[in-house]
């Protein structure tokens, strides 16, 4: 048996990326949206209006979960280099994208109660001011997704110099994966957008047809939505903190290499999880009938260049 060969990657900044421009932009997002939270609520209160006092109240929640987002960043930033975290700090952005999609959850919850409890006792709304506290927050929303969008999904993509596409066609489009941190307060944002639009049209429905009813509707046709967005979120960041990885394209690339390259050999065990955001870590033990050195296992592994730290072990049968 040979001994555990480890890979020459080293914890570098492959493993402790923190995107400066995402953490600018969110937090200017943070100050807009707390800003918008404080108009909306007083206004939802004041003009009783349930679609406007949801949408502000939802807003309040988005300004909490995307501060946990900054709060990441700044946390990943801070211990990027400390020794205890063995594949950096990546996943501090990925804590915070799912405490922040059980936030979306919990808005979610009480925009459906509070619609609900709306619907059956009804509030006298002054609609003029009310449309247009909902047609600035629109605005205001719009605003944060602009400074947002294009950096929630942003990827990668590479060709491999061995010439073999191992059924994935050479891009690699399957690698490519998102700040699912910043994909968080984008969502939120945009949650807080499609809001808006339900308590404008609400609002416009109630007064020019009359039809009151639509403003706790809407309200409840919005949690639905959030409630959605929520799921979606939690089972993504959930895969990651649970290193749920074994199904990615990058688990069939390995069992490629072995098989054409050492075809005496076979996999005994193979753990694979990502430690970046287009960043796994691999552990692979093979047992082989002929000599097979491990060090050449791992050049051979190295034209994945999204497999930053490998550790390969053999073993004779």
């Amino acid at each position: 048996m040979s001994a555990p060969d480890a890979s020459p990657f080293t914890h570098s900044h492959q493993f402790n990326h923190v995107d400066a421009k995402a953490e600018r932009n969110t937090r200017q997002v943070v100050f807009i949206t707390a800003a918008m939270m404080v108009v909306e609520i007083t206004g939802g209160y004041w003009l009783n209006s349930m679609a406007l006092l949801a949408d502000g109240w939802h807003m309040s929640s988005h300004a909490l979960a995307m501060g946990l987002s900054v709060m990441a960043y700044v946390l990943a930033r801070r211990y990027a280099k400390d020794g205890r975290f063995a594949f950096g700090t990546w996943k501090i952005e990925i804590l915070g994208g799912f405490s922040s999609a059980l936030l979306l959850a919990v808005v979610a919850a009480l925009m459906m109660v509070q619609s609900l409890e709306r619907l059956f006792v009804p509030a006298v709304i002054h609609y003029d001011d009310a449309i247009l506290i909902a047609v600035l927050g629109l605005g205001v929303n719009l605003l944060c997704a602009w400074l947002l969008k294009g950096e929630h999904h942003h990827g990668h993509g590479h060709d491999h110099p061995h010439g073999h596409d191992y059924g994935h066609g050479h891009g690699h489009d399957g690698h490519r994966h998102h700040d699912v941190n910043l994909r968080a307060a984008y969502l939120h944002v945009v949650a807080d957008a499609a809001t808006s639009v339900l308590a404008i049209v609400a609002l416009l429905g109630g007064k020019l047809y009359g039809a009151a009813w639509l403003d706790p509707v809407m309200g409840i046709a919005g949690s639905i939505l959030v409630a959605r967005w929520a799921v979606g979120l939690l089972r993504e960041s959930g895969r990651i903190l649970l290193d749920a990885e074994m199904d990615q394209p990058v688990v069939m690339e390995i069992r490629d290499v072995v098989k054409e390259y050492f075809p005496t050999a076979a996999i005994s065990d193979l753990h694979v999880w990502r430690v970046g955001r287009n960043s796994y870590a691999c552990i692979l033990a093979l047992v082989a009938s002929t000599a097979i050195d491990a060090g050449e296992v791992r050049r051979q592994l190295a034209i994945h260049e999204e497999l930053v730290h490998v550790t390969v072990e053999v073993a004779r049968a």
